[in-house]
């Protein structure tokens, strides 16, 4: 069986097309993965790793906090990919829960996003980069409600 898996224009970003000949079912043809599949693919995985509050920079979460409440979620938010032949190397930002190890929430991350990419997309990870941007402290979202009930100082 051979597999060849090459770069094609998709309308906004590249693919990938696998040709398949002689497969299970014994009918040929291509597969085309578009690279913001890989993205959710990635994106997902990221999300189920512990210690993960969410993905993206503040303007990401923002506008994603929005897509969230029409229904609409990104799941590829925070994830850049760049897929080759073969190989796909992805960029993770992250917002980690404190108190957890950072190191080992990007572990978990690079991990878990390489092995959803090798055994889902089929492609070879190059990297998996984890940028985290921000750590979330629960109970900080309450603080600001408490001092808006509060009285005012002056009159």
């Amino acid at each position: 069986m051979a597999d060849s898996i090459t770069t094609t224009p998709a309308t906004t970003a590249a693919a990938r097309t696998t040709s398949h000949a002689g497969s299970n079912s014994g009918v040929t043809g291509k597969t085309v993965i578009d690279d913001t599949v890989v993205s959710k693919v990635a994106g997902i995985a990221a999300r189920e790793v512990n210690g993960v509050h969410s993905l993206g920079g503040g303007a990401a979460r923002a506008i994603g906090a929005i897509r969230d409440a029409i229904g609409q979620r990104d799941h590829g938010q925070g994830v850049k990919v760049e897929v080759g032949e073969k190989q796909v190397a992805a960029d993770i930002v992250i917002v980690a829960e404190y108190p957890v190890s950072l190191q080992q929430v990007a572990d978990g991350v690079r991990s878990s996003v390489a092995r959803a990419l090798e055994q889902i997309v089929g492609m070879e990870v190059a990297e998996v980069n984890v940028t985290v941007q921000d750590v979330f402290i629960p109970g900080d979202d309450d603080d600001n409600e408490n001092d808006e009930k509060k009285e005012a100082r002056v009159a």
